[in-house]
């Protein structure tokens, strides 16, 4: 469970910072980075694409946070 948290919070924090250049504050990356992993997990699996390892989780995470936050800022 920690370490899922500690993965939300990391994986949003890395695609606010890819796609804005600053962090939206810890609870906002958690979100994102929990949000954004169910949406990029569903996304590689369209694809064929699994991740089994930590780091695999975190990537697919990051793509889908960062999927979400460009569709975010271009909605506003």
């Amino acid at each position: 469970m920690i370490i899922g948290i500690i993965s939300g919070i990391l994986a949003g924090f890395i695609a606010a910072k890819l796609t804005d250049g600053e962090g939206k504050g810890c609870i906002v990356d958690l979100f994102l980075g929990l949000v954004g992993g169910c949406f990029g997990g569903w996304l590689f699996e369209q694809f064929g694409i699994a991740a089994y390892s930590w780091i695999g989780q975190i990537i697919t995470a990051v793509v889908g946070a960062s999927i979400l936050l460009l569709l975010w800022n271009k909605l506003k």
